[in-house]
């Protein structure tokens, strides 16, 4: 025996309604319920199978390297957030550089060195964007100090490491990509340096380290770009990254289950991602171009040979009158000295390193600044250095001859009063001018060659110098001579033709 349930289709409709409404509303109440992110609607099977369903060259190309940082990453940061290592100040930290090829990738690289660069830069845009300002003032403060370095003898498989005066925050060095590659890294400066306010518990900022490998071109030159990837890092004074990774490990066990599933597990190393290259030598272009005024001179131009007379018989070896008005003498900056003129000075006296620091200085604003001052820009050895170049005396010569042509020069704008037995003055426009040679190397050479310069000779024309004895003989002048000469000695000069007619003979008497 059948049941039919019969129902009119009045009844059916309205029925479908509240089944439809009900199941409406328990989707409101489960999603008002509380907040929800969107990762766990994304996790629904729906999408998954829309994922799965994406045709395969959608796939993440493999990177041709990969860089590990052999780091703990922090276990308090969040699953969508990028991951953060802490370091230690100046504890050397391995980076393994690894080939990450496929068979038949880039063949064009099998066998050859590639070249790396390594930096630590800003993480925060903001701090980018004067970042050469920022470099600037940590170098003002840590005077002699680099930002990274790269350990040498704890490094495997580099070769040609180098670092760059202008480039403290960066380091390059070549590797075969077929052997095993560990670089070492310190990073010398700690994130709470470049804080706005330092009154201690300041949150520090991050930075990043990177690494930029190139090929080698046609040129010879490692230009081609092969792969830039980087992570993010936060450096402590020695010991505050442990103590760091300590605490944020504490806390993360204090949190419930649910809430620790918001947050990524730490790692022991830190896996570099991509990212686009750095600006070529961003920090170095502007410190090379720190001044056109002097940059466009070569530094030739300011060697003591061409602002200095070589034949000069000054004590301060007396350059040219134009040069003496903005630096006073050879070795001595003028206050009235431009900036120009300083850079200049700087130049010439081995301070190059220097110069742009002090681009903006003038004469007087260089030696307005202390030995201190100069100790903690510079650093010790060449603090002291500038310091004694700025403040430094003209050294006194070692002796002191004065020499005369024996035949007199009229002049009739001086008078020599001249004594006579019986006491009367007579005036005589004839007149003994004496010129005073400055001798620092007391030899024989440099004697006549400031006697020659004096007297008008030209110095190949000389033959023999010789000095009149007392009883009128000629003694050869030699270097002993010259060395037991007395101080404020005085000589007239005159000057005989060789025999053969082919030079002089000059004699002091």
């Amino acid at each position: 025996m059948a049941w039919v349930l019969k129902m009119d289709d009045a009844a059916i409709e309205s029925g479908l309604v509240h089944d439809f409404d009900a199941s409406l509303s328990g989707i409101g109440q489960e999603l008002g319920a509380g907040a929800y992110s969107m990762s766990d609607v994304l996790a629904l099977p729906i999408f998954k199978q829309e994922d799965s369903s994406l045709p395969p060259e959608t796939t993440t190309k493999n990177p041709p390297f990969q860089y590990v940082l052999c780091a703990a990453t922090s276990p308090a940061v969040k699953i969508q957030d990028e991951t953060l290592t802490y370091l230690n100040q100046g504890q050397s930290y391995e980076i393994r550089l690894l080939d990450n090829r496929k068979a038949g990738e880039l063949p064009e690289l099998n066998n050859k060195m590639v070249k790396s660069t390594v930096r630590v830069v800003f993480h925060d845009r903001r701090l980018q964007y004067t970042e050469h300002q920022q470099l600037e003032g940590w170098k003002w403060n840590r005077p002699g100090d680099r930002l990274l370095d790269i350990d040498i003898p704890m490094s495997v498989g580099i070769v040609e490491p180098k670092t760059h005066p202008s480039q403290l925050n960066a380091a390059e060095f070549l590797w075969d990509m077929n052997k095993r590659t560990s670089v070492f890294v310190q990073v010398h400066c700690i994130s709470t340096e470049f804080t706005p306010r330092k009154h201690g518990g300041e949150k520090g900022v991050p930075f990043r380290i990177q690494l930029d490998t190139f090929a080698q071109g046609d040129s010879g030159e490692y230009t081609e770009h092969l792969h830039s990837a980087s992570c993010q890092i936060k450096v402590f004074k020695p010991k505050g990254a442990d103590r760091k990774q300590k605490t944020d490990r504490e806390k993360m066990e204090k949190r419930t289950p649910q809430e620790k599933e918001k947050y990524q597990p730490s790692y022991d190393t830190t896996i570099l991602s991509e990212c686009s290259p750095w600006p070529d030598a961003a920090y170095a272009s502007t410190t090379q171009a720190a001044s056109p005024s002097f940059t466009s001179t070569p530094l030739s131009t300011y060697t003591t040979s061409s602002v200095l007379d070589s034949d000069s018989s000054s004590p301060n070896h007396q350059a040219d009158p134009g040069v003496l008005g903005v630096l006073g003498s050879s070795e001595q900056l003028s206050p009235a000295a431009s900036i120009q003129d300083t850079q200049k000075w700087l130049l010439k006296n081995r301070f190059s390193s220097y110069a742009r620091l002090f681009s903006h200085f003038s004469g007087s604003d260089l030696l307005k600044l202390t030995r201190d001052d100069l100790v903690q820009i510079c650093g010790a050895a060449d603090g002291i250095r500038l310091f004694n170049a700025l403040k430094s005396r003209s050294v006194r010569p070692r002796l002191t001859v004065y020499v005369c042509q024996e035949s007199p020069q009229e002049s009739p704008l001086l008078e020599r009063h001249c004594t006579i037995e019986n006491g009367e003055h007579r005036s005589s426009t004839s007149l003994h001018v004496y010129h005073a040679l400055y001798l620092e190397e007391l030899t024989a050479a440099e004697l006549i060659r400031k006697m020659a310069s004096v007297c008008g000779i030209p110095l190949g024309t000389i033959n023999q110098v010789y000095r009149q004895g007392p009883t009128g003989i000629h003694i050869l002048l030699s270097d002993q001579m010259v060395y037991n000469l007395s101080d404020e000695s005085c000589f007239l000069i005159s000057t005989v033709k060789d025999e053969f007619g082919e030079g002089l003979h000059l004699i002091m008497k």
